[in-house]
Formats: structure tokens, sequence, C-alpha cells
């Protein structure tokens, strides 16, 4: 798989139902503890480090490039955490089955109860997790939801609505920009919680639109059924394009931008020490244009945006502490 190409963030949906939310409140993840974390020492070592470091770098660029913003001494924890989504992310490239799947999404449940039971860890991320659990006194039963959530991502069901679609956003893509606010300061950003509801939402979308010729070459769709109506779509028709294609698109891109909007109204919710946990969401100013000039050919290519402009973009948001 291409590098840049895939934005593991939002993760593909299709599967069983998510938890559904009000058209205009988006399903935010829990903001505070459902058990005290443990209390030791770091666990993460160099090795572990760059292993997260090299999986995130490969398989999830925007946060990776967004962590470098981080304080140095956090960013072992954050990209720990950021792994562990990429991790879950690919679960359904790398199984033939999805009873496979279940069966690794079972083991990280199982790994995550023994963080939490401050047991001994034997694999790479497992451990750097733990420290962003520590440090950022990440809510066990957000993780929990995350990954209850990936199962959506092992079968090819469509998304019911739009409804559905943030409600999966929101357990996913806006609870991973929570915990890394929280891992950012400390366990103090619970306030950040709406912002980053909208935000995750407004990046996760994002990141289905660019994703959409992989899913297709996968089978799946990701649009909810009730968008794809609208245009008089369905998943098996969408691959075949057309004229109604670029308008759907520019639909799903107002309705990103609102989200991106109300996200940003609530900018002052959310702690200096916690803008790089969003700065990957503001890299939706950058992909919304590429999407909507390609139109029709995006079930054939990923709109890209170069590197360097993006770390550029990032920088200038960071400098002026916005998103």
């Amino acid at each position: 798989m291409a590098q840049d190409s895939k934005q593991w963030e939002p993760g593909p949906p299709p599967g069983p139902t998510t938890s559904s939310s009000a058209s205009d409140a988006p399903s935010q993840p829990p903001s505070s503890p459902s058990q005290t974390p443990p209390t030791a020492e770091l666990d993460t070592t160099k090795d572990d480090l760059d292993y997260c470091s090299h999986l995130v770098r490969q398989f999830d660029r925007d946060r990776y490039l967004a962590a470098q913003f981080a304080p140095k001494p956090l960013r072992g924890a954050l990209l720990g955490l950021y792994a562990f989504n990429v991790e879950l992310g690919l679960i359904r490239e790398n199984v033939t089955d999805p009873h496979f799947g279940e069966m690794r999404l079972q083991w990280w449940r199982d790994t995550i109860s023994q963080i939490y039971r401050a047991e001994s860890l034997d694999n790479p991320v497992a451990r750097s997790l733990s420290d962003a659990v520590m440090v950022g006194r990440l809510s066990k039963e957000g993780l929990m939801n995350m990954i209850e959530a990936r199962t959506f991502d092992l079968y090819d069901d469509p998304m019911p609505t739009m409804n559905d679609l943030e409600g999966y956003l929101g357990e996913t893509s806006s609870a991973l920009i929570l915990m890394a606010s929280l891992v950012l300061t400390h366990g103090e950003g619970e306030a950040c919680a709406e912002a980053a509801g909208y935000a995750g939402i407004a990046y996760g979308l994002t990141g289905l639109m660019r994703s959409l010729n992989y899913h297709l070459s996968q089978g799946q769709c990701f649009f909810p059924l009730d968008e794809l109506a609208r245009w008089e779509f369905t998943p098996e028709t969408l691959k075949e394009g057309g004229e109604a294609l670029p308008l759907m698109l520019r639909s799903l891109c107002t309705h990103v931008t609102k989200r991106q909007q109300d996200a940003r109204m609530r900018l002052s919710t959310v702690p200096t020490q916690a803008i790089p946990a969003f700065l990957p969401a503001s890299l939706v100013d950058l992909y919304l244009p590429k999407i909507r000039a390609a139109g029709p050919k995006l079930i054939h290519h990923v709109p890209e945006v170069a590197q360097l402009r993006r770390q550029w973009h990032m920088l200038r948001c960071a400098m002026r502490e916005d998103f």
C-alpha cells in the first residue's frame, strides 16, 4: 500500500451499526476515566519508540508530522497512541477472514485490560500505549470503544446513515484527537472534547473521500446509504461514477466544512498544549480543494498534497495556536 495515500485515522466504516448521534451533535468520546490508570514507571524503550515512530510514519504520515510539534518527552506516548490506531486500522487488510480480524481485536481488548492491571507487556505498541494511558490518564472505556467501533471495518455491510457515520468517527477519529489532547496536557484536556468531536468528523470524512479509490478496490463502500440514495447511487453503482458523483462529493465537502467550522468555534476550549493533537485536522483546508478538483476522477486516484506543504501549513497553525 502506498505510504501516504490511505488515511488510517477514520479507517473504513462497513459492518454492524454504530452508535448514532444527533445530526448537529456528533458522538463524543468519553472524557473522564472509567478506571484509574496504573501508576508506574514509563515502560517505553528506545526500540519501542523507534518501532512506533516507523509504523506511524509509514501509515499515518499526517499524525507523524503533527507529533513533531509535541514536546519531546511526550512524543513516545503520543506515537504509541497513534501506533495503536494504525494497528487497528490495518487489521482488515492483514486478515483473509473477518473472524481472524475479530480475534485480533480481542487480543487488543485483552492487552488493554493488561495495561490497566499494570501487567508486563511483550508488544512494543502496547508498551508505548501504556505510557500514553499513564501520562494522559486515558479512559479504558474510550480505548475499548475504539476497538469495538473497528469491528465495523471487518465486514462489507454499508453504513446506514450519515448519523451512523458520525457516530463511528466519534468513537475513532474524534476519540483519538481527544486522547492525544489528554496526553499532551497530562490528563487536563477534557474541556476540548466537543472541539475534538467535530474536528475528528471533519478529518475522518475527508480521509474517507480521499480513500475512495482504495475502498472501492476492496469491495467496500463507506459513504452512508442515505447520502448515496440522495444522488441515486448504490454501493454497487458508485464505482461506475457518473455526473452525480462530483455533486455528491461537493455536498460531502460542504458537510466537512461545517464540521470544521463547528470545531474552530470551540478553539477557546482547546489548551495551547493540546494544539498538536488538532494539527492533522487543519489539513482539511488543503485536502478539500483537491477533492473538489478531482471530481469523478476520485474513483481512480488519490488526491495528494505535497508533504512540505502540509508541514508548512501545520507549522503556521502551530505558531498561531489554532487549527
